[in-house]
């Protein structure tokens, strides 16, 4: 038995806190160091009863960051710093050099920090953090697995500047660190994670053989791992190399099943992937003991190693916190330590079938399961009634009518500037929400409050000269579980915290049963809102296929009827804002891109349905209401067509660390919409300089007129604090100002 990775923000965020205290110079270099130490020890003696702990998938920010670092991967604006401070400068920038950037991996929420790779860099190999938590487990007592990324999805995932070289001089680098690894035991086993295989064939599967049989030649016992969908065709040549073993998932990519004779005939180790690493409900070990038996028909059962789909990254720690959830839905649930133990039944049952004390877990499993599916809590008959009689329809008029009525209605300027939506959520805002959740104040006093902020940031955005106005969201904690707080068919953790990049962490909704809405969610807020301005002040909603992507998801329904029950959801709040008089609408559509299949061969299906429910929710717009959407680090050159057919009349998205790559398609492809660019990167501390962004607004003009474009920060700024926000908004105004001039 094993496992791909461990969640490492700790329990109760334990690596959050301490980062965020050690950037706020509250505590020290060792401070941190100590935490994360005790984190691991922690965590490892979770996994004590598997082969073997995983090492090196704790991270202080991100693994594909690590490895960078490791290999002195530094990006020249980099150059002189060391230590910490070089990291973090990479991970969220300096005062003097923007912050590498950051997109999904793969079609998850977690975001990686992308390497920056060029013909023109040197590498220093670096195993100091790997070695120092080998020796860390050793002395222990555990046998470690060190975790890495695999060279082909390192460089796969990388921005690549320069000559082919580029890949010669980082395979050297990432072969000498291998073979320093390979000097820590006799018995070094390495677990290289290369999800970039589940994509299919690229330029650089000519190398594959060549690489892992270099590799294998060093001493090291190696395992290649891929996740999130099947790898036939890297597996076909890796069966055909020197390593031990392949670590195949078999939950997202059934079709990994084909490659078990091939695998039998090789000889090699198959590590299972059999326990979901991505979702939260309890295994069904009966469907998954079935699974086994036809693997271990082909695949001797010996050469079997049951493990997880992928790293337990992708979940919430336990389930141990959870005491006011209702008990029933609790008892379908499993979080990372759950799925160990789930992990630890399923070997039990695969390698002793008749053991008692099994059998009767097994029969609990089964029982469980069962009350699931039979649950009156999942079903509601309206909700299904009301999908069934759905038809899509396209919005009143064409963009070019819409936008003529709009200009008219709204009165906004060229280079028109406005904000994302949410405002710092300042720690007296959460506590005032935290407060009102356990009782201790009244509702006038909470309401009160939020008011109080709300004017505060509508009084801000008119003093600086903002042209469309947000409330600031000081009502909703995230931007999703908000909106499912507030409908059927959803349940909350209280500690199901879940890392989405470096110390930003999530606590997605869990979608248990059939979706409805029972009152309007925003309306109220947006009418105080827009009472206290002549300007317009935009609603804003969170799109249904980012509500789905970010939440854990039922299993017992296929994703696309989930999707659609959402869709109805947001229609109506819709339509009740433009009723309350609301003439902007943002529906964000953050995570649209994340939920495309990684097949080529599947994309369409998803795009139809995807597509689709964003109809739904916004058909039901008038001509004159303007609908905008966001999305954030998305490669747009591949959904260009899916966008425009989404047919929002504003779109921003994230170029503030992409330059105008992402700007250039939309142009290419003749796109006709209004078009918001970020044109600074919210995800840093640093404050953009007017000239900065004078400069982006420049580049942003060679490649769109002014007549189709917005002026915007790239995301929301509830992560960043006033001191940032405030002087970053006022200096995008005057670079607004002298670009219109």
């Amino acid at each position: 038995m094993t496992i791909v990775g461990f969640p490492r923000i700790g329990e109760n965020r334990e690596l959050k806190k301490a980062l965020e205290s050690y950037w706020a110079s509250k505590s020290t270099k060792e401070d941190l160091l100590s935490v994360a130490k005790e984190l691991r020890a922690k965590h490892w003696s979770y996994q004590n009863n598997l082969d073997f702990v995983s090492v090196n998938d704790f991270s202080l920010y991100d693994n594909m960051l690590d490895l960078a670092y490791m290999l002195g991967a530094v990006p020249a604006r980099f150059k002189g710093l060391e230590g910490l401070e070089l990291y973090f400068g990479m991970a969220r920038g300096t005062k003097d050099a923007t912050a590498c950037e950051m997109t999904k991996w793969f079609n998850t929420n977690y975001h990686y920090v992308v390497p920056e790779l060029s013909s023109k860099d040197t590498y220093k190999v670096d195993i100091s953090k790997i070695a120092a938590e080998y020796k860390e487990a050793l002395s222990l007592g555990y046998k470690p697995k060190i975790s890495l990324i695999g060279l082909f999805t390192f460089i796969g995932l990388s921005k690549i500047e320069g000559c082919a070289c580029v890949y010669e001089n980082v395979k050297k680098a990432y072969i000498e660190l291998v073979g320093e690894l390979a000097k820590l035991d006799s018995k070094v086993v390495i677990e290289f994670n290369e999800p970039i295989f589940v994509k299919g064939k690229n330029d650089l599967y000519v190398h594959i053989k060549e690489v892992y049989d270099e590799i294998a030649d060093l001493g090291v016992k190696a395992i290649v791992t891929t996740y999130f969908e099947h790898s036939t065709e890297a597996t076909s040549i890796l069966l055909d190399t020197k390593i031990e073993g392949l670590g195949l998932d078999f939950l997202y990519g059934s079709k990994n099943l084909e490659s078990l004779e091939a695998i039998a005939k090789s000889g090699k180790k198959l590590y299972a992937g059999v326990i979901d690493g991505r979702n939260i409900w309890a295994a069904d070990i009966e469907t998954k003991l079935k699974l086994l038996k036809h693997i271990s028909s082909i695949v001797p059962k010996g050469n079997i190693t049951l493990s997880t789909s992928c790293s337990l990254l992708h979940v919430p720690f336990s389930k141990e916190q959870e005491v006011k959830m209702d008990k029933e839905i609790l008892s379908w649930l499993s979080f990372a330590r759950e799925k160990i133990g789930e992990l630890e039944l399923l070997e039990a049952a695969f390698r002793d079938e008749g053991n008692k004390k099994v059998l009767k877990a097994l029969e609990q499993n089964k029982k469980l399961n069962l009350d699931r599916r039979n649950s009156s809590k999942i079903h509601d008959k309206g909700v299904q009634e009301r999908l069934a009689s759905l038809t899509v329809k396209e919005r009143e008029g064409t963009f070019k009518e819409r936008i003529k009525v709009q200009r008219k209605e709204l009165g906004y300027p060229d280079l028109a500037t406005t904000t994302i939506g949410s405002f710092p959520q300042t720690p007296e805002l959460r506590k005032l929400r935290l407060d009102y959740k356990k009782g201790l104040i009244d509702n006038i006093t909470y309401e009160t409050g939020i008011k109080d902020y709300i004017t505060e940031c509508v009084k801000f955005q008119e003093d600086i000269g903002l042209d469309v106005l947000v409330h600031g969201e000081p009502e909703r904690n995230d931007m999703v579980e908000y909106f499912g707080e507030q409908m059927k068919g959803f349940v909350f953790s209280q500690n199901g915290w879940v890392q989405s990049y470096g110390s930003r962490c999530v606590k997605p909704p869990i979608i248990y049963g059939d979706v409805s809405r029972p009152k309007a969610m925003t309306v109220e807020w947006a009418k105080f809102a827009q009472s206290l301005s002549k300007k317009i002040v935009k609603g804003m909603l969170t799109g249904p296929v980012t509500i789905l992507n970010w939440s854990f998801v039922r299993d017992d329904l296929a994703r696309k009827s989930v999707c659609k029950q959402l869709s109805l959801c947001i229609a109506d709040e819709i339509d009740d804002l433009q009723k309350a008089g609301i003439k902007i609408i943002q529906v964000d559509e953050a995570a649209f891109k994340e939920g495309y299949p990684l097949r080529a061969e599947n994309i369409k299906e998803y795009e139809t349905w995807a597509l689709e429910c964003f109809k739904i929710s916004t058909s039901v717009a008038r001509k004159e209401t303007q609908i905008h959407t966001h999305m954030c680090y998305s490669e747009f050159n591949d959904i260009i067509k899916t966008i425009e057919a989404m047919d929002a009349d504003v779109i921003s998205i994230e170029t503030a660390r992409s330059g105008n790559e992402l700007l250039k398609i939309f142009k290419s492809t003749g796109y006709a919409n209004e078009v918001g660019p970020g044109v600074y990167d919210i995800h840093s501390p640093r404050i953009p300089s007017v000239d900065e962004m004078y400069k982006q607004i420049l580049a942003l003009l060679e490649v769109l007129p002014k007549e189709q474009l917005w002026i915007n920060p790239d995301c929301g700024l509830k992560t960043r604090k006033w001191e940032e926000v405030k002087p970053s908004l006022v200096n995008m105004i005057e670079a607004v100002k002298k670009a219109r001039g």
